[in-house]
């Protein structure tokens, strides 16, 4: 009995290898950083080529490309709109400067020089919707992975030579939503900024996916949870990747999980389907003070199980949003929202140990939260960094005398208390006796005020567009 079984497991592996080998894998990969007209970017063409080469592992044809020009990048993907007609799997990956302009996003070439709002929508800038929909609609699954969110350098140009002063120019890219069969990921939140990451290396977004994406029988939903775990932990919490997804089926990028091995990883009887991913994207999340992470959960999981938890924690965070706009809109030296902050400028302020624990304390009380040591280490300048984005200060990790003072006019809402061992007094002992003393009133004390924290979550319950725009410029 051992020949036939062998027999037709060699058969099934044969049958198994050529159903993959059929299918049609397209990508388009660009990485543009050596702009013209603003500063470069240093590793958007690093990332670019080693997503690349992790692609045709897997088994993708990929159109890639490095620093374009807009015809460069036109051509490109003119290509990739052909060769994505009735693919099985479409994916797209650019790495550079983006642009989001009353909604709608902008991918940039090298060679864009917007000075306006007008210079966008003429053509300076592509649409990523427009691409998107002329270049990877045929395709059965279409997977858009976009680290472009990294500030917006054209921003000011295009509000100061705005007619009517009005125009929504966002620091990031918009919030976009997806089509049937489709998962489209962003390096962070809407309207947030990315890290670049170290200049020759790649960028936090593109190196979660490169450890995560093509991992083996890791179906991608599970992936990307796993990506938006790692990004987290690398930037301190200071970034988080959003996504939208509306696939209809599992994907697996690099071969399905043998079924051996699915019986054996299925969830215990009551479980959920999917259960342990949503408890992972929870877990990553949960301690966070941004309202758009809260929105990014219950846009993947809209009956999941901290559903409640996360339209309570997004009210109260709104609530207090609104609390602290309205408690900084006065007072504040209008100059703070535009000198920048360094290392000099903080040393200028002459801040001792306990002045630094009095920072770290504020920034608890105003729910950015940091171990209260005396030391700005990697991890409050993180923390630093998240507070002048949430107020609009020039983002840096360091303050100057402006910030400071700003940060000491602002509402606490309770007195922190200390967080480390070294600030936490040592109980007094009382000195032995051999008299017995009388005992004495001792006035009543008020009951001590508790401090309230949001609990976590319990574990064990838990190409038409470009053909038309081609043809456009030839008419």
């Amino acid at each position: 009995m051992r020949y036939p079984t062998l027999i037709l497991s060699v058969i099934c592996t044969v049958f198994a290898a050529g159903t993959a080998q059929a299918e049609k894998r397209v990508a388009f990969v660009v990485g543009n950083g050596t702009y013209k007209n603003v500063a470069p970017l240093p590793n958007p063409s690093v990332d670019a080529k080693a997503m690349a080469a992790a692609l045709r592992n897997v088994g993708f044809e990929v159109v890639e490309g490095s620093n374009l020009t807009r015809d460069k990048m036109t051509e490109r993907l003119l290509d990739f709109g052909k060769k994505a007609q009735g693919a099985d799997v479409a994916l797209f990956f650019y790495a550079g400067h983006g642009i989001a302009i009353s909604g709608t996003n902008y991918l940039l070439p090298i060679d864009a020089d917007i000075k306006s709002e007008m210079d966008v929508k003429l053509g300076a800038a592509i649409n990523i919707d427009l691409t998107l929909e002329q270049t990877m609609g045929d395709a059965k699954v279409k997977l858009v992975f976009l680290d472009a969110c990294r500030d917006n350098p054209f921003a000011a140009k295009i509000k100061s030579n705005s007619a009517t002063r009005s125009v929504n120019v966002q620091t990031g890219l918009a919030e976009m939503k997806s089509g049937e069969g489709t998962l489209i990921a962003f390096a962070t939140g809407p309207g947030q900024t990315a890290l670049d990451g170290q200049e020759g290396g790649n960028s936090p977004f593109t190196r979660a996916l490169l450890a995560n994406l093509t991992q083996p029988g890791v179906e991608i939903q599970q992936a990307m949870t796993k990506v938006r775990a790692q990004v987290n932990e690398e930037t301190n919490k200071g970034q988080l990747p959003w996504g939208h997804t509306n696939l209809i089926g599992a994907v697996y990028l690099n071969g399905a999980p043998a079924p051996g091995a699915v019986a054996a990883a299925a969830p215990a009887a009551g479980a959920k389907p999917g259960s342990d991913v949503e408890l992972e994207f929870w877990r990553s999340i949960k301690d966070s003070n941004k309202p758009e992470e809260f929105n990014a959960y219950l846009t993947n999981y809209p009956n999941g199980q901290f559903r409640s938890l996360a339209l309570s924690r997004i009210a109260s965070l709104e609530s207090g949003a609104k609390d602290a706009t309205r408690n900084l809109s006065t007072g504040i030296d209008p100059a703070t929202f535009k000198e920048e902050a360094n290392q000099t400028t903080e040393d200028q302020i002459g801040l001792d140990k306990g002045q630094r624990r009095d920072v770290q304390r504020r920034l608890n009380g105003l729910g950015f939260d940091t171990k209260v040591t005396g030391q700005f280490d990697a991890p409050t300048r993180a923390v630093i960094t998240r507070w002048q984005a949430a107020r609009g200060y020039p983002k840096s990790g360091y303050l100057n005398r402006l910030q400071h003072k700003a940060l000491l006019t602002e509402i606490v809402a309770a007195a922190p208390t200390a967080s480390s061992d070294e600030e936490r007094p040592a109980p007094k002992r009382r000195a032995p006796s051999t008299v017995q003393a009388q005992p004495q009133a001792q006035p009543q004390q008020p009951p001590p005020q508790r401090q309230y924290s949001n609990p976590g979550p319990d574990p064990a319950g838990a190409g038409r567009f470009i053909g038309g725009v081609v043809g456009g410029m030839l008419r």
